[in-house]
């Protein structure tokens, strides 16, 4: 490896986490408040960047890459159809987050319904984060910064095996690092900065890859030659053969997307950290602008990368990695390995701070012990993430080999999304469903699900239908069963939703325009690509 890399490489890392340090050293990290919700102090800029960065992992950079590979632009659904759930979170879901004051999403099923609808949403959040979510971040991450920096020529460790448990502990126990003895201020800065490092990065690699394509004839000479030479692979219409069929958007697609952006634990935490209800929706907006731009530096990568290394057996997951390392200059190349780290590192520690908050504040002091001080809740939390960390850097490895590991990752999620994204929407929009219907939807939709992938006869299904109509199948069945027994056993007062007084409520005067703007672009973006 060059040494001019490894230099960018930890010059880029030491310079985001002194930053971070400097800004963030006299933060609270002894109280929930402080730990959780950032004090309940993020402006727009923080929650958009923060927003940003926590989905922008090497899940995406090298999933969603991947899969363009080999289907092409129709997977950009994943980033353009972000952006309608993000105008739902603005405008529908956020101000009634705000109003609850919650810290979890699980939290907010217990206002709505009762205790022990929280407890079960909690253990769905924290099996699916420790055995879905967590791991899938550690091994993508690990296998693009294989590709990207040689670590195999760098370490001299000819297993590919043993470099793979090497990599992915060494990125888990920094990043635990970070999110255990930082809280979610410190996660949210490093965000940030390394947002900002991401999305210049993901540019440079589009510029650096036309240019590849064109002989150095320049990206608009690039673009020429990729859409005469793989036409097919520039239709934003997705075929029936390919993940994403187009009619799939309006069904399981949408709805993943809807939970991810929405309901997700993992994601939304920031922005119950928001100063006001304003600033969240300056932030979810502005993000919402920034998902429009992914399909360039997401999506595009992959479909340069099928343009060059088709013929020479390259994996799809492995395409991304190969990309950077061959058309980055080798200075360009460290910056973006250490950006990489941090867009690792984000996600992860991200994860394991809604893991612990949901935790400590929803099973140790809602059941363990409830009469626990703030430093025994704090405390309770850094000894879980250490296990959840541990869990999830063992179980990463184990996850080699799998076709397409973003549409791995999607498939997965579905199994818990459905169920949560059900009951929190009928939570929100009646006043008599009783708690016994979201328990029974909860459990009983998580199991449909499995069932539906991976028992017989069950799992002829997803083949009849595809597997995204299949999880809006059962969306619509859990939410009609919802509703009849709130017809059958009503609730004996009807629920009122009460203003914490936590922030203030009042919205910011731009965010239904901004919102209609965005929707309309999406539709604009689809038209122009359409095959």
């Amino acid at each position: 490896m060059h040494a001019l890399t490894l230099v960018s490489f930890l010059f880029f890392t030491g310079l985001v986490a002194f930053v971070t340090w400097r800004l963030t050293r006299q933060d609270d990290h002894k109280s929930t408040t402080g730990l959780f919700l950032a004090g309940r102090s993020l402006t727009f800029p923080l929650i958009a960047g923060s927003l940003l960065m926590t989905n922008l992992s090497t899940e995406q950079m090298v999933g969603l890459n991947g899969s363009a590979f080999n289907d092409g632009l129709s997977v950009m659904a994943w980033e353009v159809v972000a952006v309608i759930a993000l105008v739902l979170l603005a405008l529908f879901f956020l101000p009634r987050f705000l109003r609850s004051g919650i810290a979890t999403v699980p939290e907010l099923l217990e206002i709505r319904f009762d205790k022990g609808t929280q407890r079960i949403t909690n253990v769905i959040f924290l099996l699916a984060y420790a055995v879905i979510l967590l791991p899938i971040i550690l091994y993508s991450g690990a296998m693009g910064l294989q590709g990207m920096l040689d670590l195999e020529g760098m370490t001299g460790i000819q297993s590919p095996t043993l470099l793979l448990w090497m990599t992915v502990w060494l990125v888990g126990l920094i990043g635990a690092v970070y999110a255990l003895f930082g809280g979610l201020r410190t996660v949210a800065v490093s965000d940030t900065l390394n947002g900002i490092g991401l999305l210049v990065g993901g540019f440079v690699i589009v510029y650096f890859g036309l240019q590849a394509v064109s002989d150095g004839g320049g990206i608009m000479a690039g673009w020429e030659t990729l859409k005469q030479s793989n036409p097919d692979k520039l239709n934003s219409i997705g075929g029936e053969d390919q993940q994403v069929p187009f009619f799939t958007l309006f069904t399981g697609v949408f709805l993943i997307n809807v939970f991810y952006w929405t309901t997700n634990q993992q994601i939304i935490q920031r922005t119950f950290a928001a100063k006001n209800l304003a600033e969240g929706q300056k932030g979810v907006l502005l993000t919402g602008f920034f998902k429009l731009l992914g399909p360039i530096y997401l999506v595009l990568p992959g479909i340069i990368a099928y343009h060059l290394y088709a013929d020479q057996g390259i994996q799809a997951d492995e395409a991304y990695g190969h990309l950077v390392f061959n058309v980055l200059p080798p200075y360009l190349t460290g910056f973006f390995a250490a950006v990489m780290v941090g867009a690792i590192l984000s996600s992860f520690n991200s994860a394991l701070n809604s893991t612990t908050t949901m935790f400590s504040l929803g099973i140790y002091k809602g059941v363990l012990n409830p009469e626990a001080s703030e430093a025994q809740v704090v405390r309770a939390s850094k000894i879980f993430g250490w296990v959840m960390a541990v869990i999830a850097m063992t179980i990463a490895p184990l996850l080699a080999g799998q076709d397409s590991l973003f549409g791995y990752l999607q498939k997965m999620n579905a199994i818990y999304f459905i169920p949560i994204l059900a009951v929190v929407l009928v939570g929100f929009l009646t006043r008599r469903v009783p708690a016994m219907a979201a328990k029974i939807a909860l459990v009983g939709g998580c199991l449909m699900i499995f069932a539906g992938y991976f028992i017989p006869p069950f799992n002829k299904l997803p083949t009849v239908m595809h597997e995204f109509h299949f999880v809006a199948s059962v969306f619509v069945l859990l939410v009609v069963g919802m509703l009849i027994i709130g017809k059958l056993r009503p609730r004996t007062e009807a629920w009122t939703h009460e203003d914490s007084g936590a922030v203030d409520l009042t919205p910011w005067k731009g965010a239904v325009p901004v919102g209609i703007v965005l929707v309309i672009l999406v539709v604009i973006m689809y038209a122009a690509f359409a095959g």
